[in-house]
């Protein structure tokens, strides 16, 4: 039996997908590349779950400053 899973983040919409094993609590998984894991798991009907997750934040790079002293040609 296949079960509609909705991964959500701040009430946000991560991810859905039909799987047939349904995500415990504390368990470790990967979305898009980013590590999270599992928090909560809901049943909102008899197939469909929603499970609430905390993904690693995204370090973005600062931009690299920018040399004004050199002179423009």
């Amino acid at each position: 039996m296949l079960f509609a899973v909705h991964y959500l983040e701040n009430n946000t919409p991560v991810l859905s997908q039909c799987l047939e094993r349904i995500p415990e609590v504390d368990e470790d998984l990967k979305i898009k590349g980013r590590q999270g894991k599992v928090v909560n798991v809901v049943q909102i009907e008899e197939c469909k779950y929603h499970v609430h997750v905390v993904l690693e934040k995204v370090n973005k790079k600062q931009a690299l400053l920018k040399d004004d002293k050199k002179k423009r040609r």
